[in-house]
This record gives C-alpha cells, sequence and structure tokens, in this order.
C-alpha cells in the first residue's frame, strides 16, 4: 500500500506530494502554490482519490480485496 500521493492542483496546476493520511479522509487541503482550498469531487470521499495520484488507503484496500471501497465510513 502507497501512503503518498501527488496532489495536483485543479485551479494552478501546482503539484505536492503528501502522506495520507490512514485513519481519517482528508476532506480539505490548502495549496502551497495558490491557496485555494481543495474539495473532493462529487461521489469522491477525499481529496486523494480526487486530486492524487494514488487513492487513499482504504480506497487502495478495497481494489486489492476486491471488495466494495469503504473509505472513511
Amino acid at each position: 500500500m502507497q501512503l503518498t500521493s501527488t496532489l495536483t492542483c485543479p485551479e494552478c496546476g501546482g503539484v505536492a506530494t503528501e502522506t495520507m493520511p490512514t485513519n481519517a479522509c482528508q476532506f480539505f487541503y490548502d495549496c502551497r502554490h495558490c491557496a485555494a482550498v481543495l474539495r473532493p469531487l462529487a461521489g469522491d470521499c477525499c481529496v486523494f482519490c480526487s486530486f492524487g495520484d494514488v487513492p487513499c488507503p482504504p480506497i487502495q484496500e478495497a481494489k486489492a480485496n476486491g471488495t466494495v471501497a469503504g473509505c472513511c465510513g
């Protein structure tokens, strides 16, 4: 399981590699480049699933196990 993901800001295109929490979803992220506050897109559980190159740990685990993702429930 990967615990880092590179987020790409949809506002400015800035990228930042961040460590994902394993015990909670991250609903907000402040872009380091333009200060935009990122929120998950509709249907996503967290900013990593919406804007990261690697989905959050619960989603990774569900895909590995072939189960339905229960992220942050």
